[in-house]
Formats: C-alpha cells, sequence, structure tokens
C-alpha cells in the first residue's frame, strides 16, 4: 500500500518508514501535518498513518479535515503515546479506524495495516497479481511496468493511471472514473491534468497494436485500452500510420 506516515520523531519515523518499505509498502514521511494536507489536496494515500502529538496541525486535526474534505475514505491508523480511554474515543469519533499505543511492536502494526487494507480494499488480493497484456508485464506490488522486460521508468501518478487502465482492460473509464479514483476530483477539475498525464504514458509505454494494445479515446466519455490479437500484430504494416492523438 502506499502510505503517508505523519511522524515528527527523526528516529522513530525512520524506523517504521524503512520496516514498512522493507515489508512491500510505499512509505512517505511527513514532519509536519499542514505539509501532509497540501499532499493529500493533490496525491492519493491508501493509508495514512497518524501521530497525534505534533507541532502546528495535529494528526488529530489531520484526520477531521481528511474525513471533511477526501472523496474516498482512506484509512486511518493512530499511533500516539496517549493512551486514555477519553483519548480513544475522541480519535475514533474523529475518523480514525485504529488506534495504537507506543512503544509501538513491529508485528503488530504490520497486521493492523494488513487488516485495514483487507476491510478498506476487498479486491486488494487480486488486483496485487502481475498483469501480462500483449507486450507489458504490471507488477502493482513492485509498482513496475515492462515492455518486452525492459523497464520504463512512470512517476507515481503515471504508473497509478497505468495500473488503473491495464486493470480494466476492454472497459470504458469514463473522465469522472478516472478523476475521482486517481485524483480524488471530479473530471471538470482536472481535465487539462488528465489529458496531459494521459499523454505522456501514451508515449511512454508505447501503446501501439504491435505491442498488443491500442488505447483508445471514447469521445465525450473517457479511454479504453484494447487488446490486439496476436493475429493483428503480426499482419500489422511496419509503415502504418500512428493513431492519432487524443
Amino acid at each position: 500500500m502506499k502510505i503517508a506516515y505523519l511522524e515528527d520523531d527523526e528516529t522513530l519515523a525512520e524506523h517504521i518508514g524503512g520496516t514498512l518499505t522493507s515489508n512491500g509498502h510505499e512509505c512517505e514521511v511527513f514532519r509536519d501535518g499542514s505539509q501532509l494536507i497540501r499532499r493529500l489536496k493533490r496525491d492519493r494515500f491508501d493509508l495514512l498513518l497518524l501521530d497525534w502529538s505534533m507541532p502546528g496541525v495535529t494528526g488529530h486535526q489531520v484526520t477531521i479535515w481528511a474525513r471533511a474534505n477526501l472523496s474516498e475514505r482512506v484509512p486511518i491508523l493512530f499511533m500516539t503515546s496517549r493512551s486514555l480511554e477519553t483519548d480513544i474515543v475522541t480519535a475514533l469519533s474523529s475518523g480514525a479506524d485504529d488506534y495504537m499505543i507506543k512503544p509501538i511492536g513491529v508485528a503488530e502494526l504490520l497486521a493492523r495495516i494488513d487488516a485495514l487494507g483487507r476491510r478498506a480494499y476487498p479486491d486488494a488480493a487480486n488486483a496485487q497479481a502481475i498483469i501480462e497484456v500483449g507486450r507489458y508485464r504490471i507488477d502493482p506490488i513492485g509498482r513496475t511496468c515492462f515492455l518486452r522486460n525492459t523497464p520504463i521508468e512512470l512517476t507515481g501518478r503515471e504508473f497509478d493511471l497505468v495500473l488503473l487502465l491495464f486493470q480494466h482492460v476492454g472497459r470504458v473509464l469514463s473522465r469522472e472514473y478516472i478523476g475521482g479514483t486517481l485524483w480524488g476530483q471530479p473530471q471538470n477539475a482536472i481535465s487539462r491534468t488528465l489529458d496531459t498525464h494521459m499523454s505522456r504514458v501514451r508515449s511512454k509505454l508505447q501503446l501501439k497494436p504491435d505491442h498488443g494494445v491500442k488505447l483508445m479515446p471514447v469521445y465525450g466519455h473517457g479511454y479504453r485500452l484494447e487488446v490486439v490479437s496476436e493475429a493483428a500484430i503480426d499482419s500489422q504494416p511496419e509503415n502504418e500510420p500512428r493513431m492519432q492523438q487524443a
């Protein structure tokens, strides 16, 4: 999972962040709650791991903001030294999904994160399987994309877009669905951003029939990634013009 971790203790942040990364998660550490909120306005995370007591904007305030502003209910796990029942009730009432009291046991933390992930993303097990379509191989866990065994360099958001397309091969994905899933915003708010990312993905992956797929714009609606049959690939003329960009 892609985890945003809010923690002002540098030693603990390094320890927990390293543990999460070594166990297959993508972890980004934030030392300030306002910085995390700014990032949440433009990026998506699968889980928020928050320390309550922070200088400036606290983890509790981040939780209240997230529940009021994010379109998706991202799982939130508190890690804090506050152990009073009233504190736990306050955290859960404000929107936290789970609560751990420091010092943190690594095994328990990983188990709780996995449990939250299973509840929030019940289809995640199937979604984590390696995807092979045409000449492409997509690894959701390693967050890597290959064309004929050659790795393709992608930004985090570009990979999220590629994964979404390849997980829904043959289906029309509306601009509203893509915008809501990847940006948490309606299509009209990110229209130009979506088109820019789609153009970059098309170029970087060389999405064309001789690689086994083609990316089709669906006028007035969205995009569809289609599989091209092996027979069609073999019969593809070398000088066939490229599909017009959307």
